[in-house]
């Protein structure tokens, strides 16, 4: 194995002796807060699913992989994560009702990604809970939308169970299952030590980043005269009709065409 030459402080080995069900939290929260906190847009947790399943791949020194269990439960774990986040989104925006809403242009919030959440919800209907998993921004503030928009609770659950287990046991299930082949699978074993330096320094960069790039926009806004606060009256424009999670994708087409 060649990691020890590349970075030599950091041993796989000792580093799952060390963090084993720990780092397995820690993903789990981040995937509970792309759903269950407004601040979840940040994270990069498509990335994140894949390579948690690349980790729960059997290797030499750890049978179980970097978690130090069996992948089942690894992938059950992180989707109930992501069905109980998106459970607590839910209840935020049905108990906050449109004041959630109420908050100034920042680097943790933008109307603007409530607006495209709002688009697919008219677009998609109901099953914008289901197929928002797969869609940065909008996996975050969906479940928000439909809690003050009081969508049907047992359907809005419904679509939030199918979603989670499609993205969040599917997603790092498949990152386990790419490990068997062969390339890849070599890859892991050698240079498992950049692959948990990517996993854990890229989801720091990449969460800084997204937050400096958004917090930039919204000083630039500010600066420009524009309206950076949400009132009342704005917030409760944003606040779809119950009648829209109703939709089927079929009733976009029929008005694109008409």
């Amino acid at each position: 194995m060649h990691y020890a030459a590349l970075i030599p402080w950091l041993d796989p080995a000792a580093i799952i002796g060390w963090a084993g069900p720990w780092a397995l939290a820690v993903v789990c929260f981040i995937v509970f807060a792309e759903t269950g906190l407004l601040v979840g847009f940040l994270l990069p947790g498509d990335t994140l699913l894949v390579i948690s399943g690349l980790l729960s791949h059997p290797q030499s020194y750890a049978p179980h992989g970097v978690f130090g269990i069996s992948v089942w439960w690894v992938a059950l774990l992180i989707g109930l994560a992501a069905f109980v986040g998106g459970e607590v989104g839910y209840y935020i925006g049905h108990k906050g009702g449109p004041a959630v809403f109420e908050r100034k242009e920042s680097g943790l919030f933008s109307v603007k990604n409530v607006e495209r959440t709002n688009a697919f919800f008219e677009r998609f209907g109901g099953l914008t809970i289901i197929l928002a998993r797969f869609v940065p921004i909008v996996r975050t503030f969906a479940p928000v939308a439909a809690g003050v928009g009081h969508m049907n609770k047992w359907k809005y659950t419904l679509y939030n169970f199918i979603g989670a287990v499609i993205w969040g046991f599917g997603l790092t299930m498949f990152g386990y299952l790419i490990g068997f082949i062969p390339p890849i699978a070599d890859f892991v074993e050698h240079y498992i030590d950049l692959i948990l330096l990517a996993a854990v320094g890229g989801t720091a960069l990449v969460t800084l980043w997204h937050y400096l790039r958004e917090r930039s926009k919204a000083k630039k806004a500010a600066a420009a005269g524009e309206d950076v606060v949400t009132d009342p009256e704005e917030a409760r424009e944003l606040v779809l009709d119950p009648e829209v999670f109703e939709r089927g994708p079929e009733h976009h087409e029929g008005d694109h065409k008409a």
